[in-house]
């Protein structure tokens, strides 16, 4: 049997060492799984449209949830607006506790940052805008940008699922 000279090596080290020589190859197996959902048997996973759209639709039938223009070539910033995101997500998380029925959308036009999502409408108008304007003031206040919160109320849960799996 012709092995090409770096198996000829590793069975080498293994027979030398167990006196046995074991050599597993197998085609490589090229799918893609990050970011699908498998179906269930009784068909009851819901998913959002977000989810429902697998990732090579994003452009085409899904938008991306972080809009800027700094990863693009002689972009300001990159690495700091991707750090940003990552905190303004969690910050947002945070304080609005699962009322957040959608996936957090970050766009950024020039010095503006606008928060947009679904929001479940069980809270009350004076503490949802007061959610609203606190999330807005220390977001300014720490980002050192005009925040602006565009969110959008939905009755139950049930109105945000797509479809189930």
């Amino acid at each position: 049997m012709n092995l090409p000279t770096s198996l000829k090596i590793v069975s080498n080290i293994f027979r030398s060492q167990t006196g046995m020589r074991f050599v597993h190859m197998s085609p490589i197996l090229e799918k893609n799984q990050a970011g699908r959902y498998r179906t269930t048997p009784r068909k009851n996973f819901p998913l959002t449209y977000e989810m429902a759209n697998p990732p090579h639709q994003i452009a085409h039938r899904k938008s991306w949830n972080s809009w800027n223009t700094s990863n693009i070539l002689g972009g300001n910033r990159p690495s700091e607006t991707a750090v940003e995101d990552l905190f303004i997500r969690k910050f947002i998380e945070g304080t609005w506790h699962a009322l957040f029925l959608s996936e957090i959308i970050i766009k950024r036009q020039h010095n503006l940052i606008r928060i947009a999502g679904l929001v479940n409408r069980g809270v009350l108008p004076r503490k949802m805008y007061f959610l609203i304007g606190y999330t807005e003031e220390l977001l300014s206040f720490w980002l050192q940008c005009v925040v602006k919160m565009e969110i959008q109320t939905v009755a139950d849960k049930k109105d945000v699922i797509f479809k189930y799996i």
